[in-house]
């Protein structure tokens, strides 16, 4: 910050009293009040403004008992009569001014769904919306964006790289293009999955970036921090304010997608999108790194809600009898073998210890420190387990295997 001059300051401060003046709902309501009662309910219904799906015109017609065409012409000189409010700019210039300042820190383009969550968060922050009405603000600001802010910005669809966006009106592309396509070439030969910092990383190494490096890199002074919260990965923040052109790039990709522990890969791989009940077993196991009980791993998988189908106890369980790729090591405990964690039973176990140790004879505790390591029991069970006279012998305080 040491750098940084007065103006830059002033600069910064006004784009923060800008941000915090933002409400989209009072924006709304003040451009409706220039309409009549009939042509507000018409706009409300058709884009879905008042927290419900668009209606469909015909639906309309028969509410206000009118012909779906004469709808359609009420919605359109209702949108082409706030279009043209002389006072339109005072309703609309300070979240124009957000908008052009997120996109431009963006490098041009965002996925629609991560520009709307930036502005609804701001406004939730500024004004202390509740949580429950996002869906509504996200209506609200695509209403604006698309029907009264359309000479700055354009929304971006039916591209073959990205998803639905919305981008700055006449900026060129072709460099984020060439972008996705090296990015994913590289993921696919990898056929390997990255946190945020690390791809970004590998991004910077690509010859489609350093030709076009300039384009990519933005100021930035909007701290999008918030915006970033998860409750199942913390995602590194700094690296996303420092580099958020990249990580639009990321989020707008249309075959590049992040997990919900926050890893990217390609978006129909089984670590980011699983497929079945099994995936889902196996993704939160590696990402947790612990061992679970079946009952909280499929709690677990509903909490985090990889789609919409629910998780049973029952079935989660006989998916972990059934590969062998878990380990009951406990009551209902189970871990993953690569762990280390071992079947069978305790002497088994300990058998298995002996087998790998270079030594003949082992003291009580080394063993149940070994034996920890492959099954979670209870120390008295491997003391008790070592008591067996036909297994284990004691000599000197250690033991060892009967041959």
């Amino acid at each position: 910050m040491e750098n940084v001059s007065i103006l830059d300051q002033i600069i910064d401060n006004k784009k923060a009293e800008e941000v915090a003046k933002l409400d989209a709902v009072e924006i709304i309501n003040n451009l409706f009040s220039e309409l009549s009662k009939r042509e507000r309910d018409v706009v409300i219904r058709r884009y879905g403004l008042h927290g419900k799906n668009k209606e469909t015109l015909e639906n309309i017609g028969g509410i206000h008992s009118l012909t779906r065409e004469r709808i359609r012409q009420i919605e359109f000189s209702s949108v082409k009569k706030l279009q043209q409010l002389k006072n339109l700019d005072s309703y609309i210039s300070n979240l124009k001014k957000v908008i052009y300042q997120l996109l431009e820190e963006h490098g041009g383009l965002m996925e629609k769904e991560y520009l709307l969550e930036a502005l609804v968060g701001f406004s939730v922050n500024g004004f202390k919306v509740e949580v429950e009405n996002k869906a509504i603000h996200k209506n609200y600001l695509n209403f604006l964006i698309t029907k009264l802010l359309h000479n700055e910005f354009e929304e971006y669809n039916n591209s073959k790289h990205f998803k639905s966006s919305y981008k700055l009106k006449f900026r060129e592309l072709g460099h984020l293009q060439a972008l996705v396509e090296e990015l994913l070439i590289f993921i696919k030969d990898k056929k390997a999955y990255y946190k945020t910092e690390e791809i970004i990383n590998h991004i910077f190494k690509l010859d489609s970036y350093n030709k076009h490096q300039e384009k990519t890199e933005t100021n930035s002074s909007l701290d999008i921090s918030w915006v970033l919260q998860n409750k199942f990965f913390n995602e590194n923040a700094k690296t996303v304010n420092e580099n958020k052109a990249l990580y639009s790039l990321l989020k707008s990709a249309k075959k590049i997608e992040q997990n919900k522990f926050g890893y990217w890969g390609l978006y129909n791989s089984r670590e980011i999108k699983p497929k079945t009940i099994n995936d889902k077993i196996y993704l939160i196991f590696k990402n947790i790194g612990d061992p679970m009980h079946f009952v909280e791993i499929a709690e677990k998988i509903n909490e985090i809600a990889f789609d919409n189908k629910k998780a049973n106890p029952a079935t989660v369980h006989n998916e972990l009898i059934l590969d062998d790729r878990y380990v009951l090591i406990g009551r209902g405990l189970y871990g993953l073998k690569e762990w280390g964690y071992k079947n069978g039973t305790v002497s088994d176990v300990i058998d298995e210890i002996f087998d790998e140790s270079e030594e003949d004879a082992l003291k009580r505790e080394d063993i149940i420190e070994k034996v920890l390591k492959k099954r979670m029991v209870k120390k008295a069970t491997i003391i008790l387990a070592l008591m067996d006279k036909d297994k284990f012998t004691k000599v000197d305080g250690k033991y060892s295997l009967i041959k």
